[in-house]
C-alpha cells in the first residue's frame, strides 16, 4: 500500500476520476445531445484513458464498477490497460445514495457487499478505493444524526479496505450548493474531518496508508460571493491544519462543481501557501477536467484526436498548479 501512495502522489501528477455515477454521466452526456448506455460510456472512458502522454501527468485514473467490467476496443481488460501505462488503478467502491429519513440530506449507500467487491477489485490488481460522503450546508443541515452515519460509513470502507490490501480514498464532500458563507463552510469542513479522524483513530486504522480526497472551503455557488483564491487557499489550508493529522501522507483536491478555471487557479494558490505542511497536496478531478473534452468529442470518432488534445491540456495545466508553477 504505501508503494501505491508513493506513486498516486508523484510530484507534479494528480489522479483523473472517471468514476461519474450513472445519474451523472447521464446529465452530463444530456447537455451535450447524447444518451447514456453502457456501451456508449465505456467508448467515451476508452476514448479518455487513451490519451496520448497521459501518464506524463497522471498517477491514477478512478474507475467506475461497471468499467472495470468492460474492455476497450483492443480486448484488454480497462485495469490491466491502464496498469500498462504506469498508473495506478482505483475504483469507486460506494452505491451512490438516497435520502436520508425524512430529510433533504443524501446517504452514501453501499456497505452491504462492499467486503465482497473490494475483495473482487484487489484480486483484479486494483490498488486503492473511494468512497464519497457528502454533506449539505444550510442553516440546519449537516444534522448531527446525518453526520455521525455518514462517517461511521466512510470509516467502514476505510476498513474494508485495509482488510484487502486497497489504500482507502476517503472523499467526504463538503457540497459547493447553497447560500453558505466560507464561515459557514469551514465550519463543517471542520466538524466532518474532526469526527471522521477521531473515528478512524478509535477504530485502529492506520492513517499513514490512506489519503483524504476532500472539497476547498467555499462559499456557497448560491450566495452571489466569488471567492478570490488567496481566500479559499487561506481557509482551506486553516481547516486543514486544525483537523488531519500529519501522519496522513497525501490530500488530494476533488473541483466540485467547480470550473476547471477556478479548480485550477485555487489549486496553484493553496500549493503556493502550503510549502510547510506534512502532507503531499495533489488534485483528484472530475468535471473540471473531463467537460471540455465531452462537448468536443459528442460520440463521433472524427473528434476524438480533438477531444484527447483538449483534455491533456487540461490536465498539463492542473499539473502545473499542482506544483505551484502557473
Amino acid at each position: 500500500m504505501q508503494d501505491t501512495i508513493q506513486k498516486i502522489l508523484t510530484r507534479g501528477k494528480g489522479v483523473l476520476a472517471l468514476d461519474w455515477s450513472p445519474g451523472t454521466i447521464t446529465k452530463q452526456f444530456a447537455k451535450v445531445g447524447l444518451t447514456s448506455t453502457p456501451e456508449l460510456n465505456r467508448v467515451y472512458r476508452q476514448m479518455l484513458v487513451t490519451t496520448h502522454d497521459l501518464n506524463k501527468y497522471i498517477s491514477g485514473i478512478i474507475l467506475h464498477d461497471e468499467t472495470v467490467h468492460q474492455k476497450l476496443d483492443s480486448d484488454e481488460f480497462f485495469p490491466g490497460s491502464i496498469r500498462s501505462l504506469g498508473i495506478v488503478v482505483g475504483v469507486r467502491a460506494d452505491q451512490g445514495s438516497e435520502k436520508y429519513k425524512d430529510t433533504d440530506q443524501d446517504m452514501t449507500i453501499g456497505i452491504p457487499g462492499l467486503d465482497e467487491r473490494l475483495k473482487e477489485y484487489s484480486l483484479m490488481g486494483i490498488g486503492f478505493s473511494k468512497w464519497r460522503a457528502g454533506f449539505k450546508i444550510s442553516d440546519i443541515y449537516p444534522t448531527k444524526e446525518f453526520l455521525e452515519e455518514n462517517v461511521a460509513r466512510l470509516v467502514k470502507f476505510a476498513e474494508l479496505s485495509h482488510k484487502n490490501n486497497l489504500v482507502p480514498f476517503m472523499e467526504p464532500d463538503i457540497e459547493i450548493a447553497g447560500i453558505h458563507t466560507t464561515t459557514r463552510c469551514a465550519e463543517i469542513t471542520t466538524d466532518v474531518l474532526d469526527l471522521l479522524f477521531k473515528e478512524l483513530k478509535k477504530t485502529g486504522v492506520d492513517l499513514t496508508k490512506v489519503i483524504l480526497k476532500t472539497s476547498m472551503v467555499l462559499p456557497g455557488k448560491d450566495s452571489g460571493v466569488v471567492a478570490e483564491p488567496i481566500e479559499v487557499a487561506n481557509a482551506t489550508l486553516r481547516v486543514l491544519r486544525k483537523t488531519v493529522p500529519k501522519e496522513v501522507p497525501g490530500i488530494v483536491f476533488l473541483s466540485g462543481g467547480l470550473t476547471y478555471d477556478d479548480s485550477v487557479e485555487y489549486l496553484d494558490k493553496i500549493e503556493d501557501l502550503a510549502k510547510d505542511v506534512p502532507w503531499k497536496i495533489s488534485f483528484s478531478f472530475a468535471r473540471a477536467l473531463q467537460v471540455d473534452a465531452l462537448r468536443v468529442w459528442k460520440g463521433e470518432i472524427k473528434n476524438v484526436d480533438e477531444a484527447q488534445n483538449v483534455l491533456l491540456a487540461r490536465i498539463e495545466k492542473v499539473s502545473k498548479a499542482r506544483q505551484g508553477l502557473l
